[in-house]
């Protein structure tokens, strides 16, 4: 059975989208289904993940390590790779069969102000800028000092990320933002996969362990202090190992249904972009050990979201020029607003969905396209006329709709809807096209209180001894809304710092 498990999914994954998996030698596939606390993984995650890869074979588990790291989505493995840079002994374990996490689902990119790659473009931003622009897009609500350190650290993670050949130098822009500061892979393609294969190589190139199938059910302590965690492996074997530091990078509750509807009942049915593993596990066991949580009611709705399967479609096919219009063939929204107006402009229309209009241009410079339309989501017209005809759309809207948007690119000025970025190319390249979209869950703002250090905090504001915690897991960085790119920013900028403050803790204990 196991056999013929692995051979469907290897055929699965040759079709996949996104990549996933990595290990070094002596390694033991991680493609087989395993439950979770809450739940089963899902073909469809197993099979978001592209090539086959391989982890850490249970054999080579060691009883002690300087530094576990809990979760191999971006921000652990890149916390795993600073640790070992500081010459740590870091260990990986992620309960779901392959690494990757909500990681490999990222699609537009990631936000950094003051880059090199912004100068070499002639892009003048500024950090003060992009503090600004997510403290307004987070209605004022974020945590500033935390949004501080992250837009004054995101060029040097962006550099960093170039040191290890993982090169970011293709610019776009997202909603709420004012500037080019998304920063894609060169081809334009979704950052999610190349991200985590880049990822994965360093840590199969630094030899530290990833053992996938492996699920943390408890952080250990004693006497306030973290003394290492205890984990469930595939054969159901649980052992307790040992450590110095401990750094949570679980993610958050985006698929978890009971905890979206305790906080927010309003949400209940909606469709989810998350990936299966992502069900809060790390939270709860953080509040178990003290610590304390917060903004919890706020879960981030996408407005661009494929209803069938729950698929982002990313921000970047916006970015590059794409439009929203109601099912009449006419735009109802500035398209790159904050996410939380987009959504809830879309939520307003009779149909409560729409359809994302794009041309050939768009398709050519937003690779990520590429992927959805292998899915079947992408519908073609051979002109708009032919395209409104496949929509059931009143073809005399959508032309004047694309008229009068193609003389607003040309013209710098959008009347209507006062749009001022993504409008460097007009939507007259034939063939024309469509998503249709509505809103789903998409991220989850709450989480875990932690410092600038990614300490994680009690009730009283402490730090909690040898407890660390970086990326979606934590809450309060982009208090009410999240602008769109500023997650993947968020696990590198503090995946790093989680990775250099757990060690030089690490380091002081020895």
């Amino acid at each position: 059975m196991k056999k013929k498990t692995m051979v469907l999914l290897t055929w699965v994954l040759a079709f996949g989208a996104f990549a996933s998996g990595c290990g070094s030698d002596n390694k033991t596939t991680g493609s087989s289904a395993s439950s979770s606390s809450t739940g089963e993984s899902s073909s469809a995650d197993v099979a978001s993940g592209a090539s086959e890869k391989v982890y850490t074979d249970i054999s080579e588990l060691k009883d002690d390590y300087d530094i576990i790291i809990v979760g191999a989505g971006g921000a652990g493995m890149t916390a795993a790779i600073e640790a070992k840079e500081k010459g740590m002994n870091p260990v990986i374990f992620e309960k779901m069969p392959v690494a990757g996490g909500n990681t490999l689902k990222s699609s537009s990119g990631m936000n950094a102000s003051e880059t090199t790659f912004q100068k070499e473009e002639g892009i003048e931003d500024s950090n003060d800028k992009f503090y600004e622009e997510t403290l307004e897009g987070g209605h004022g609500t974020n945590d500033k000092e935390l949004l501080r350190y992250f837009v004054d650290n995101s060029a040097a993670a962006i550099d960093w990320l170039d040191s290890i050949d993982i090169k970011l130098n293709n610019l776009t822009i997202t909603g709420g933002m004012s500037e080019k500061r998304t920063h894609r892979p060169e081809d334009g393609s979704a950052i999610g996969e190349y991200l985590v294969d880049g990822l994965f190589q360093n840590v199969k190139k630094n030899d530290i362990p990833l053992f996938v199938n492996a699920d943390v059910t408890k952080i250990n302590e004693k006497d306030g202090t973290v003394t290492g965690v205890s984990v469930t492996f595939n054969d159901e074997t649980t052992k307790d190992i040992t450590s110095k530091a401990v750094i949570v990078t679980t993610g958050g509750y985006g698929a978890n249904s009971d905890i979206i509807e305790k906080y927010r009942p309003d949400l209940k049915g909606y469709v989810t972009t998350n990936q299966s593993g992502s069900t809060g596990d790390g939270i709860k066991m953080i509040e178990e050990v003290g610590g304390t949580t917060v903004d919890m009611d706020q879960i981030q709705i996408h407005p661009t979201v494929q209803q069938d399967k729950g698929v982002l479609i990313g921000e970047v096919v916006r970015g590059e020029g794409g439009i929203l219009v109601s099912q009449e063939g006419t735009r109802f929204v500035n398209e790159l607003d904050t996410r939380d107006k987009v959504s809830a402009a879309i939520t307003a229309l009779p149909e409560k969905s729409a359809y994302l209009i794009f041309d050939s241009g768009v398709k050519e410079r937003a690779k990520a396209i590429e992927f959805y339309e292998q899915q079947g989501y992408v519908v073609e017209g051979k002109s708009i006329e032919a395209l409104a005809e496949e929509l059931d759309m009143p073809a005399e809207n959508l032309e004047e709709t694309l008229k009068t948007w193609n003389a607003s690119v040309e013209a710098q000025d959008d009347t209507e809807f006062s749009r001022t970025t993504g409008m460097d190319n007009d939507l007259s390249k034939a063939p024309y096209y469509a998503i249709k979209i509505a809103p789903g869950i998409h991220y989850t703002m709450g989480g875990v209180k932690i410092n600038k250090e990614t300490q994680v905090l009690d009730k009283d504001g402490k730090a909690i001894t040898g407890l660390y915690a970086a990326g979606e897991v934590t809450g309060g960085l982009h208090g009410e809304n999240r602008i769109g790119g500023n997650s993947v920013g968020e696990i590198i900028v503090f995946g790093r710092q989680a990775g250099v403050q757990s060690a030089a803790f690490v380091e002081k204990e020895k």
